[in-house]
Order: structure tokens, then C-alpha cells, then sequence
């Protein structure tokens, strides 16, 4: 018997449509960290209860730097999400990884300031002590290897590991930043997956994103460059077949016995919790 889940998804710019859910039903909530971006949308895909929540708020009125990750993390928390799916419009920092395609993350560099990226600092007096996290794997192994799986099986091409260069924004990145990030290593780029991934692992939570190449940043010579309007008009082109990959992929996850994947993440959290005297 599989264990029993519900999968958060989180959806950027361009996947906020509460319709990819059946049975759906609005829900305002709260936590000790505020308010999330927008009301959850609890439903289902394949049986499968889901919870979306749209990271810019479904009126796209947050900027990156003003999403408040902690408060998004702690509602699906609440709303006992076991698994969250991610989506990410990104640039890219490589050749081979062109406008269009999918690319299954497992690492990040993450260059933002000031953002909130614990749930242990006092702000909730439940929580007790301090969390030194670690972060490799970055991602969820199994939800990784699943989405990847699932991408091959309804031929849908995607690459499957990524680092993602993680910036404040809003602004783009100029042109020396943007050949540094790729001096180092980094193969996309956005301004939201951090610290989302980090209180994703701190809340004991299997976490993956999947990220749309959009454009080539403003590295690459004799191309079009980044501009909000050109990331618009490449994701809408594609989301038909981001929705694909997550609803084939949550249609396969109750096939899976996901019981010690859930344990040992909600260990692996507790045991990163250092409790002073």
C-alpha cells in the first residue's frame, strides 16, 4: 500500500491557473510567518489531492524579493503536503540548454540578500533552537527521478540535472554578471528559488523544481535579451507542456511507496535542530 500523500505545487510566472485542478476550492489561511502570496487552491490531479499556491500571487503583485517564501512553505506545511513540485522560469546560462526546453534541477548557487531563510529565529516560539540545515542533496532524489522518469515516458524532453543561479532581482542580470554565473558553473538562472528550496528541506518536505528555459539571459552574442515580455511570451508557449510533466508525474506518485522517503526527510530536519540551554 502506498503512503499517503499531497503534493504542493507552486507555480511561477505563468503557472498560477487553479484549473489544472479538479474538484477545487479556495482557502484563505495563515501562519506564524504571515501570510502566504494568495489563498491556497486545494483540488486534486489523478485522484491525487493537491494544494497550488502561486507564488507572485495570482495577480502577479509580488516581486521576488517581496514573496514571503517562509510563510508559502509553513501553509503547505500546515495544509499536510508531503511533496512539493516547484515550476521556474529561468534563463539560461548554457548552448545546450535552449528556449523552450525543461531542465529537472539538483543543485543552486544562490546570490540573494537579505531574504529570510529559516523557520528557527525566533519568530515562531514553538520552534525552539537553531537549524544548520545541509543542503546536498539540494533536491529531492526520488521526486527528481520521478519527474525525469515520467518526462521520458510521455516524451517530453527535459535535462535532467541543472544548478540554478538564484539572484535578487528584479532587475536582470548586466553582461558580466551574467558571464561570471556561467564562469561558475551555473547552467539557468532565476530570482525565486532561494530560499524556497532551503525551508522546503528545513520544513522535512520532499522538494523538486522543474525550471522553463525562457532565453539566454544577456550573455550570448547576436540573440534576443531577457526582458519580462520575452519570458512571458516563451513560458505561455510551453506551459501547456510543463502542466503535462507535473499531472502525468502526480498521477504516478501514489504507484511509489513514498514512506521512508517522508521519514527520513522529516528527520533529516529534526536532526539539523540544535537546542541550546
Amino acid at each position: 500500500m502506498s503512503y499517503l500523500i499531497k503534493v504542493g505545487i507552486i507555480g511561477g510566472t505563468g503557472l498560477d491557473n487553479p484549473d489544472i485542478l479538479k474538484n477545487r476550492e479556495e482557502k484563505q489561511v495563515t501562519t506564524p510567518f504571515g501570510d502566504p502570496s494568495d489563498k491556497l487552491i486545494l483540488g486534486e490531479i489523478s485522484g491525487v489531492p493537491c494544494v497550488l499556491l502561486a507564488r507572485h500571487g495570482r495577480l502577479h503583485n509580488l516581486l521576488p524579493g517581496d514573496v514571503n517564501y517562509r510563510a508559502n512553505i509553513w501553509a503547505l506545511k500546515q495544509e499536510g503536503c508531503t511533496q512539493i513540485i516547484v515550476t521556474t522560469a529561468t534563463g539560461s546560462l548554457r548552448e545546450d540548454y535552449k528556449p523552450g526546453d525543461l531542465v529537472i534541477l539538483d543543485n543552486f548557487i544562490d546570490r540573494t540578500h537579505g531574504r529570510k531563510q529559516t523557520f528557527y529565529d525566533g519568530s515562531c516560539p514553538e520552534l525552539k533552537g537553531f537549524c544548520h540545515i545541509p543542503m546536498e542533496p539540494a533536491y529531492c532524489a526520488k521526486l527528481r527521478n520521478l519527474i525525469i522518469s515520467t518526462a521520458s515516458n510521455i516524451n517530453i524532453f527535459c535535462h535532467p540535472v541543472g544548478t540554478i543561479m538564484a539572484i535578487d532581482g528584479p532587475r536582470f542580470s548586466s553582461r558580466a554578471e551574467s558571464l561570471m554565473f556561467r564562469q561558475w558553473g551555473a547552467d539557468v538562472i532565476s530570482m525565486t528559488t532561494c530560499p524556497e528550496v532551503v525551508l522546503a528541506k528545513e520544513a522535512g518536505i520532499s522538494y523538486a523544481a522543474i525550471a522553463l528555459v525562457t532565453d539566454y539571459d544577456c550573455w550570448r552574442p547576436n540573440t534576443e535579451h531577457v526582458s519580462h515580455d520575452l519570458v512571458l511570451k516563451n513560458f505561455q508557449k510551453n506551459v501547456v507542456k510543463l502542466i503535462s510533466l507535473i499531472s502525468a508525474t502526480i498521477e504516478q506518485m501514489p504507484k511509489e511507496d513514498w514512506s521512508d522517503t517522508i521519514k527520513k526527510h522529516l528527520e533529516f530536519a529534526e536532526k539539523s535542530v540544535w537546542i541550546t540551554n
